[in-house]
């Protein structure tokens, strides 16, 4: 039994090691290509022939056609936004889903329940048109609200992770707080959020992670106002056959630099993270 024990211990390592260079492998390429000296977009060889740090200063500096910084602060102007709005949205809906009984509310939850189960591109061209007719595709600043509006307004149907985790709050602790003489959303606010920071902080994530990588919606209420683009339509711009070649590998060098952002974000809110998973799957 101990040999056999040894010996399937051993497979799930190799396994588990195996996996492991094949997800790593993508971005060590991504990273590689970043520094590469030689231009161009295809090469016979993977390992590049000289290292420089041009594709980055190159892409930072920004340009007529290519403005990678502007796309920068766009993208993160309207990600803080919709997080934001979006984060209050779902603890909203959650915890009203959570505590509160009403007429319907199993028939909401069914509903919503259904609806997160379809693709927000299927609504895409009704999305446009509703915008268009209501005059947010007149100018650029107004195409950047619309966006907004478009990651914010349907947040609230994802609401069942937070749901989750407000379950596993001791509705006991509310009700001492309305003995005290606090209303509902004092309790909300004074009791419930301070001992939710898990959930918040993987609400905030999740609600940040969307806008920052989403490409159709993005170019869809974009167009051609290259001024206003995100990253992600930018960097697809700079894969197009009149850039691929010069832009190549300043491309893999923006694939890093976005990814910073996220990185750095989950490094410091892992614990509160992990925790705010395993409370809403336990609930």
């Amino acid at each position: 039994m101990k040999t056999k024990r040894f010996i399937v211990n051993c497979a799930c390592h190799v396994l588990l090691a195996i996996l492991s260079i094949i997800w790593v492998l993508p971005i060590f390429y991504v990273i590689l290509t970043s520094f590469r000296e030689e231009g161009g977009s295809y090469k016979s060889y993977i390992w590049p022939r000289g290292f420089t740090l041009k594709n980055y200063t190159d892409l930072m500096s920004g340009g007529s056609d290519i403005n990678f910084p502007r796309w920068f602060l766009n993208t993160l102007v309207i990600a803080i936004f919709s997080t934001v709005i979006s984060a209050f949205f779902v603890l909203c809906v959650s915890y009203v889903m959570s505590r509160l009984r009403f007429k319907m509310r199993k028939t909401y939850l069914n509903i919503a329940l259904i609806l997160g189960m379809f693709p927000g591109f299927m609504s895409m061209i009704a999305v446009y048109y509703i915008l268009k007719g209501l005059g947010f595709l007149e100018t650029g600043l107004l195409k950047q609200i619309a966006l907004v509006i478009v990651y914010s307004a349907g947040s609230g149907l994802g609401f069942y992770m937070a749901k989750g985790f407000f379950d596993t709050i001791p509705k006991s602790i509310d009700e001492a707080a309305y003995i005290d003489g606090a209303t509902k959303w004092d309790t909300f606010i004074h009791v419930t959020i301070p001992m939710s920071k898990p959930i918040i902080t993987y609400t905030l994530i999740t609600s940040f992670m969307g806008p920052w990588v989403d490409y159709i919606f993005a170019k869809v209420i974009m167009g051609n106002d290259t001024k206003y683009y995100t990253i992600a339509i930018g960097l697809w711009t700079m894969l197009e056959k009149e850039y691929v070649e010069y832009y190549y590998t300043q491309f893999y060098a923006g694939c890093v630099l976005i990814s910073i952002p996220i990185s750095i974000l989950f490094l410091l809110t892992q614990k509160c993270y992990v925790e705010g998973v395993t409370g809403a799957v336990k609930g």
